[in-house]
């Protein structure tokens, strides 16, 4: 690559697939590697699991305790 050539790589990127509520027209921005959105659409985004997370407190509402508890009401309506 050139030194006057340098945005080349940036202008061929893959464009985002988010659309405006507004307008209908697709997000010009380009798409974050790996994504299909941009990071003002959703790239990377979201908060952290588990105890990193700034709203979990004892771990009683977990997703690992709501799969054990589905688990133990299914054996509880199996007879043996």
């Amino acid at each position: 690559m050139t030194k006057d050539n340098l945005m080349q790589s940036a202008h061929a990127a893959p464009r985002c697939t988010a659309t405006s509520k507004r307008s209908g027209k697709r997000c010009k921005a380009p798409a974050v590697r790996g994504w299909t959105v941009c990071r003002m659409h959703g790239a990377r985004g979201g908060a952290p699991q588990g105890p990193a997370h700034g709203m979990y407190l004892h771990g009683a509402y977990t997703m690992e305790t709501d799969a054990l508890a589905k688990v133990l009401a299914m054996l509880k309506r199996v007879k043996i």
